[in-house]
């Protein structure tokens, strides 16, 4: 993996001379928030060597080069998903190609299905910690030490310094927000109303399909990591509705604003 890893990385410095500080995956219905970038050079997924290609409808497929909130960022427009087909570690190669393009930070955002009974279609829901439900672990297989520990700590999957900066930048700007804990599951099916009561049971407020593989890779690099979910659907008994993908993207979109400015708030106060 470490040489498919340089040799892509070489590839993308070859064809774009840039230096991003920070890296974002933008999920399902979140791609706006490149409209804010002051964007330097795109690059599609399809001309990466290595690269696997998003097949989902609301995940454009390019990376995104440029500045947002005065930094360089590199954004991923479309992230890939376990349920594609894809085997977990081409989910999350990405992750470790934009940490050796030089990130920083990592930042994930996905569209969710709330499960607490106090969370409302529309809310934001800052994740600060989260359950794996997929099965599988992007770092089982042999340990390459040049990406990083063998056992790796997950005591703060999210970074606390970086929640705390997102939450203030809320408050000042009156955005109803949430703090709470992320499940992940395989999909692509959505949740059943006892598997919704099976979530919420073991502890988890929001429950998706993606953002724990990213995740668990980022702390395995030593990558601070922040992530916000979307709430696009509600797994609450008596709230329970047929649901599609479509009207996740269409909730996702209506929200999308406000994960946008504090991302971009968040990012300019940022030391980095």
């Amino acid at each position: 993996m470490l040489k498919q890893i340089k040799e892509t990385t070489t590839y993308i410095k070859s064809k774009i001379d840039f230096n991003p500080k920070i890296g974002i995956v933008l999920g399902t219905g979140l791609g706006g928030l490149v409209k804010e970038i002051e964007t330097y050079a795109t690059l599609p997924y399809k001309e990466i060597p290595n690269f696997p290609v998003s097949t989902v409808k609301g995940h454009e497929g390019r990376l995104i080069f440029g500045k947002l909130g005065g930094k360089n960022v590199v954004a991923m427009q479309g992230r890939f998903h376990y349920y594609e087909g894809h085997n977990i570690q081409e989910v999350t190669f990405p992750i470790r190609v934009m940490k050796f393009l030089g990130i920083e930070l990592l930042i994930l955002s996905n569209a969710s299905g709330g499960i607490n009974p106090e969370y409302e279609i529309g809310d934001l829901m800052i994740i600060r910690d989260h359950i794996n439900l997929m099965g599988n672990n992007p770092l089982i297989g042999k340990n390459d030490t040049g990406l990083g520990p063998r056992f790796t700590d997950m005591s703060e999957a999210y970074d606390k310094k970086i929640i705390r900066h997102a939450t203030k930048i809320a408050r000042h700007h009156k955005i109803h927000f949430q703090v709470g804990v992320y499940a992940a599951v395989t999909g692509p099916t959505f949740e059943t109303p006892s598997e919704y009561k099976y979530i919420q049971i073991i502890g988890a407020d929001a429950v998706g399909m993606s953002t724990v593989p990213e995740a668990i890779v980022a702390r395995h690099m030593s990558l601070p990591c922040f992530a916000v979910s979307v709430i696009s659907d509600l797994g609450v008994e008596g709230k329970i509705v047929e649901i599609s993908h479509e009207e996740v993207i269409d909730a996702a979109s209506m929200v999308e604003p406000k994960m946008t400015l504090i991302i971009k708030e968040m990012i300019k106060k940022l030391e980095i």
